[in-house]
């Protein structure tokens, strides 16, 4: 018997470092979070801005550049919050080992395993560090994230396993060689999410704005510089330079990207206060998107355990034979699995063969095979699915089997205990021939009691719920409906059987098959990961759910894998949200928040962008017409404060429930740039009927634009509920107000307008008003994704 390592040898190797200690995963330190927000192209274009204005102009024109330190400061503060919040929930969920130290067992946190350790296997437990078998009882291994070969490999004692696969069939000792950086386990877990990272629309979209804004920097840079001193005669080139830093100034969305990281950050955050582990940032937005979920019946719709309901003769009721109780009893025994642990509670330790029957072997249980098996010499045993164990060609099999269907018609798990002359294992993990059906074990799974109002939030919502199952179809069809869930049309749940399925899973018939069934049963792990692929196929965004091992996969390949909390380590280890507290219930939340902030970054990024596209026109329009650039950088610190920066950070974290609509970038750029063309052209009408070059056409160039601005804010703040209609005439007097100042006028070189001056601004910003006005409406009816209206039941937001 193994005794395992001292105390003094494990403190031993705890000073030498010697431990399976390694950075957690989801920490992000906070130079990582400050070099993510400070080291980027257009912050480093701002900073050159900024010297530059400082070394030929005044200081007041420098005053983005404290912005840019200011939204720099804001989410570097907001991301090292989220990230503590995330890291201390990781504490909670920290995976634990079972490990052998002075002769007992005691659970430690993986990261405590030292080496020479020696570890309990079990089922679904992923091996947390490489090591040597020193025994193993029907041991099979997952090591599909090492070789992607899905088969498990069976391994005997003596076997080399590494970190990072996962037991799915029987249990081992292992003693640990390698513990830490030195084994596969972090590295394997980075690799699978690098492959399978979540796929952000906000960001893709973002990006390909930002390579071509990028792009076009130079070229006005170089257009500024130019019109700009040819303006001045080339006497005044510091204020001509001035000019052009404020024109680039005004394309560069600055707070557009901080605004996106913020919001995933703080999203993270709020769902880590529910219980809810996002492991990579963009997956709260990837269930924005998801229409097709699916999910596991055992762990997801149940609570995962099971009880025996009761245990039957197989030939027509009554109690079952003494033998055939005592070999229920040896099958429990291992209590590798839900199954077993629940036989062995009822019937206990099995009794000890009598001396001279024969050495007794056993086969494990495996997801693959679904049956496991055990002999003494004078017969073999075998106990696992009904219709895989009995035999249809007997007549005996064949009544026992129409049992065990009547009861998996009320919603039950059944079992059946089959008995057959060997005297050895089975080769190859086949099944003895002659089975004579024995004993029926009768399994009842506790249904959750937040799966019904999760399942009627997802209808509501035309997310297609699909309940994968191992289990019997019919069971797992009177469970699915027990559980609440139903069709969007009214219809009756569709249940499949998955063995009838096309065994080419690449194939279009397999895909609609898919498609077109609500609940399937007796799915392999390898059928789950070839159903989420065929969803993917059809244009379904695709969510898996999960707590197993033969989960993994299909978690895996999904667009995005949730875990449950009390799920296999190797399950949640792919995962990219983590369900802590294994409730159901908390997915519409983290659907809900995901829709929220990608509705309300499709709000705000047309203000940005709109920005963008109007300060581009106006810098190529003024140097096509001669004229001294409309403004100083100041003045753009001015617009953007009250037409962006102010309110694009109040409505991107309001509240938002608008159903996810595709074509993000299109919809946005269909809005932002007419409007910013609008814009320009009602800017550039004032610039030049007050003066070009003159402080008064400056000042009503600026006023008109915050006018046509803010009602393209008033655009996107809809509807226009109170806190929303609050914040725009708080922005509109502030505009106001910072004229009629004497201090912030003089700050941002503005003036006081005459009364016609001040009907110019009314009249061109009403104007640009109507245009931005035309050009939303118009575009609400051609723009592509999008309905005449929202689909979702009540209010789009509030």
């Amino acid at each position: 018997m193994e005794t395992g390592l001292t105390a003094a040898q494990v403190e031993g190797r705890r000073r030498l470092g010697r431990t399976n200690a390694v950075r957690s995963q989801t920490s992000r330190s906070l130079a990582s979070i400050a070099r993510a927000n400070l080291v980027t192209l257009f912050n480093a274009i701002l900073l050159i801005a900024v010297a530059v204005v400082l070394a030929v102009g005044e200081p007041q024109d420098a005053v983005f550049g404290f912005v840019m330190a200011l939204n720099a400061v804001i989410g570097i503060v907001s991301e090292y919050r989220a990230a503590r919040t995330l890291d201390s929930l990781a504490i909670l969920d920290q995976p634990r080992a079972a490990v052998v130290r002075d002769g007992s067992d005691v659970t430690v946190p993986v990261a405590d395993i030292v080496l020479d350790d020696v570890v309990h296997l079990g089922l679904g437990d992923q091996i947390p560090v490489d090591g040597t078998l020193l025994e193993a009882h029907g041991l099979e291994v997952d090591e599909s994230l090492l070789t992607g070969e899905s088969a498990p490999v069976p391994h005997a004692e003596g076997d080399r396993v590494l970190a990072g696969t996962a037991v799915v069939a029987g249990r081992a000792l292992l003693r640990a060689t390698e513990v830490g950086e030195g084994t596969y386990a972090q590295s394997l877990t980075r690799q699978a999410r690098r492959f399978s990272l979540a796929a952000s629309e906000i960001q893709q979209g973002t990006d390909a704005v930002l390579r071509v804004i990028s792009w076009a920097i130079l070229p006005v840079v170089v257009l500024m510089v130019w019109s700009q001193t040819r303006v001045a005669g080339g006497t005044d080139w510091r204020h001509a330079l001035v000019l052009a830093v404020a024109g680039v100034v005004g394309m560069i969305p600055q707070g557009l990207v901080l605004l996106t990281s913020m919001n995933f950050a703080l999203g993270s955050a709020t769902l880590a206060r529910r219980g809810v582990l996002v492991q990579e940032l963009p997956a709260i937005e990837v269930l924005a998107r998801v229409d097709a979920l699916c999910v596991d019946k055992t762990g997801t719709l149940t609570t995962g355990g099971v009880r025996v309901r009761s245990i039957t003769g197989a030939a027509g009721g009554g109690a079952p034979s003494p033998w055939a109780r005592d070999a229920l009893a040896h099958l429990g025994a291992p209590r590798d699995n839900a199954t077993s642990r629940a036989i062995a509670d009822v019937l206990g330790p099995p009794d000890v063969p009598a001396p001279g029957s024969g050495r007794e072997w056993s086969v494990a249980f495996s997801s693959a095979h679904k049956w496991a098996a055990w002999g003494d010499g004078r017969a073999a045993w075998a106990l696992g699915a009904p219709e895989i164990v009995l035999d249809e060609a007997d007549p005996r099999g064949r009544a026992a089997l129409e049992r065990a269907g009547s009861w998996a018609g009320e919603g039950l798990r059944v079992v059946a205990l089959v008995r057959a002359p060997a005297a050895s294992a089975p080769q190859e993990a086949r099944l003895p021939g002659g089975r004579v059906p024995e004993a029926l074990v009768v399994l009842e799974e506790e249904l959750r009691a937040d799966a019904p109002q999760a399942l009627s939030y997802f209808a509501d919502q035309g997310v297609g719920v699909r309940v994968i199952s191992g289990d019997n179809p019919m069971t797992a069809g009177t469970l699915a409906r027990a559980a609440g869930l139903r069709r969007g049309d009214g219809g009756a749940l569709r249940i499949c059987d998955a063995r009838t399925l096309p065994e080419d899973a690449g194939s279009e018939a397999f895909a609609v098959a898919v498609e077109s069934h609500d609940v399937f049963g007796r799915v392999t792990p390898e059928q789950k990961r070839a159903m989420v692929r065929a969803l993917q196929r059809r244009g379904h965004t695709v969510a898996m759910t999960g707590d197993g091992v033969n989960d993994t996969l299909a978690l895996k390949d999904a667009d995005l894998g949730i875990a449950m909390g009390n799920g296999a380590s190797a399950t949640k280890a792919v995962a990219q949200v983590v369900l802590v507290g294994s409730e159901f219930s908390v997915l519409p939340g983290v659907v809900a928040e995901g829709r929220r902030i990608l509705a309300n970054m499709e709000r705000v990024s047309s203000l940005f962008l709109a920005k963008t596209t109007y300060a581009a026109v106006i810098a190529v329009l003024a140097a096509v017409a001669g004229w001294t650039y409309p403004f100083l950088p100041r003045h753009f610190t001015y617009i953007d404060a009250f037409t962006i920066g102010i309110p694009a950070f109040v409505i991107a974290l309001g509240p938002n429930t608008r159903r996810y609509l595709p074509g993000f970038l299109r919809r946005t750029l269909s809005l932002a740039v007419p409007a910013g063309l609008a814009l320009s052209a009602a800017a550039l009408g004032a610039y030049a009927l007050a003066g070009p070059g003159t402080a008064a056409g400056q000042t009503l160039a600026a006023l008109t634009l915050i006018t046509g601005a803010l009602w393209l804010v008033s655009i996107t703040a809809r509807p226009l509920v109170p806190w929303r209609a609050a914040l725009l005439a708080a922005m509109a007097g502030g505009a106001v107000a910072g004229v009629s100042i004497p201090l912030t006028r003089g700050f941002f070189a503005l003036e006081w307008p005459e009364p016609g001056q001040w009907l110019v601004v009314g009249a061109l910003g009403a104007a640009a008003c109507l245009a931005i006005e035309v050009c939303h409406r118009l575009g609400g009816r051609l723009r592509p994704g999008r309905p005449r209206r929202d689909p979702s039941p009540g209010p789009p937001d509030g």
